[in-house]
């Protein structure tokens, strides 16, 4: 097999894939609504996860090629603490800001701390591992540098986020205009750590850290 035509299955997969991800969460997002830890911890995985194991196999590629490694673990924590800390300083600030104080129980919810954490986790998990750890990890393997593939996947990654803005959250749209640009700006950084490591725990953690001042300020 060429290199062309390797070339050529991996952007017809990763095609295949987000748009997949895209119509398929749309729908779910517009049809149903169960409870978070039957959604995080059941349903995105089914729906994210499941197909990825396809697409690695009929690449003959195994999970590793996915970022699931503990190699470079510790260097990706501590660029996605780095990172991630700018996110959770800008979630206390805007919580302070709309609360007059630091209201952390505003918009948790009635769960308790370590399972709306747990979630959490489960989300990354099942985001990161698709959109940072295939799309992009994929991506950049057709693509020279990491430009094109990084832009590419963070667009893919803004629109899938676009039906939770309206039909969850019920944002206005200069509500979801504000929500998608940080979530694009996070895809970016995401993207960029999980280059530097090739390690997709350094993105989850960010993206743990990410999505919480988002829960606290919203």
């Amino acid at each position: 097999m060429t290199a062309k035509v390797t070339k050529t299955s991996i952007i017809k997969n990763v095609t295949i894939y987000v748009a997949y991800l895209i119509v398929i969460w749309a729908f779910y997002r517009f049809l149903f609504k169960f409870p978070d830890d039957i959604e995080e911890f059941i349903i995105k995985p089914i729906v994210w996860l499941i197909p990825l194991v396809y697409f690695v196999r009929k690449e003959k590629e195994t999970i590793t090629s996915l970022g699931i490694t503990l190699k470079n673990l510790f260097p990706s924590i501590y660029l996605s603490l780095g990172l991630g800390s700018v996110f959770v300083i800008e979630g206390l600030l805007s919580n302070y800001l709309k609360y007059g104080q630091l209201n952390f129980a505003a918009n948790i919810g009635s769960l308790p701390l370590m399972t709306s954490l747990g979630l959490s986790f489960a989300t990354a998990f099942s985001e990161e591992t698709a959109f940072r750890g295939y799309i992009y990890g994929r991506l950049t393997k057709v693509f020279r540098g990491e430009l094109i593939a990084n832009l590419i996947q963070t667009i893919a990654w803004t629109i899938v986020h676009v039906p939770i803005a309206f039909f969850i959250w019920n944002y206005t749209v200069p509500q979801a205009a504000v929500y998608l640009a940080i979530t694009a700006i996070f895809g970016l950084g995401s993207a960029f750590i999980f280059s530097r490591t090739k390690n997709i725990f350094g993105s989850i953690f960010l993206h743990v850290l990410w999505e919480w001042p988002i829960i606290l300020f919203r």
